[in-house]
């Protein structure tokens, strides 16, 4: 076999171990969407009564909902037969909910929780009759699937038993933008992320609270490739978006930096100046250990107005030398010095 055969052969083994390799993914995202897709159980019987009866009980609900942007697509431009149902393309057809028992929540989708059947046994995720996360979400996803929510399924929002609904409300305005359940995007997260509103309180912190950015900036709440539902591939990447200068290349590298910038840094707020996880010298000091200048004891004695000062604990610490840290591209900045 000439060269030209043998590259052929190795390309064509090369192909079908990949597809070897992400076929049992392929099937089981196939699988999922088509089980999101089954979930959607509407009440058995049930007929489609028209968006004019729902509004004859329904008035407060219609003055809440008429200023969102499903009801001025709804209304205004539907795009197919589901979107010209009104009402009941999301809650589903209302007859017997209009006939027989309104009271009976499980007779429509009514995007509660709490509205189960009596005596229902709910899921292991809290699923209840036609209120449950399982089938709010493939309501949503009817129309909400793909873009930004193609990696939803299996995502650690999804995975916890999360509802479109927990986050927002497609029933009222609330917020500029996206139906969030509260005015914003970060307080929309603050409802579960109690922490991380903790951390942005702190003297040093991401310009989140003056309304500069969102938790959306970073993350994607509909699910993402990265465990923290981050909006690049790795945190470095994402950090980059908006610190390009510390992106390089450099001619000499810090290799902490190129690692992580979560080495030095805390994402979301600290009490260390510009957002550092330990006060310098210290965390130089983490990994320069060495028996020179760089592992002398600092105390008290060493700063500004002690018997002993010394600039590594005045001014800019360690980089007032070492003024380029995160990388040099000068012949001479092996030290970080230019």
């Amino acid at each position: 076999m000439n060269i030209r055969g043998r590259v052929r052969a190795g390309v064509a083994r090369a192909l079908t171990c990949v597809l070897v390799g992400i076929a049992p993914l392929m099937l089981a995202a196939g699988t999922a969407g088509a089980a999101d897709t089954g979930a959607i159980g509407f009440a058995a019987g049930a007929e489609y009564i028209g968006e004019e009866r729902c509004l004859a009980c329904h008035k407060n609900e219609n003055d809440n909902y008429s200023h969102t942007t499903h009801a001025k697509a709804f209304r205004l431009n539907p795009r197919n037969d589901l979107e010209r149902k009104g009402c009941e393309a999301c809650h589903g057809p209302g007859s017997r909910h209009a006939n027989e028992n309104y009271a009976d929540k499980s007779l429509i989708v009514s995007f509660t929780r709490e509205a189960s059947k009596p005596g229902e046994i709910r899921g292991e995720r809290g699923d209840a009759g036609n209120n449950g996360p399982v089938q709010i979400n493939a309501v949503c996803l009817q129309c909400h699937d793909g873009n930004q929510r193609i990696f939803w399924r299996a995502s650690a929002h999804q995975s916890n038993g999360l509802a479109c609904t927990d986050c927002h409300n497609p029933m009222a305005k609330f917020s500029a933008d996206g139906l969030q359940k509260t005015n914003s995007i970060s307080e929309t997260c603050y409802s579960c992320h109690q922490q991380q509103r903790m951390e942005f309180r702190k003297r040093s912190h991401m310009p989140l609270p003056e309304g500069k950015m969102s938790c959306a900036d970073c993350h994607n709440p509909h699910g993402s490739q990265t465990k923290p539902l981050l909006k690049a591939d790795t945190l470095n990447q994402l950090c980059y978006s908006c610190h390009q200068e510390k992106r390089g290349p450099f001619l000499w590298e810090h290799a902490p930096v190129r690692e992580s910038c979560a080495n030095c840094h805390t994402p979301h707020g600290s009490n260390q100046e510009k957002l550092l996880t330990t006060p310098r010298p210290f965390l130089c000091q983490q990994c320069h250990t060495h028996t020179t200048h760089q592992n002398n004891l600092l105390t008290q004695a060493n700063t500004a107005g002690g018997a002993v000062p010394d600039e590594r604990v005045i001014a800019r610490s360690c980089s007032t030398c070492h003024a380029q840290i995160h990388g040099s591209n000068h012949p001479s900045g092996v030290r970080m010095h230019r």
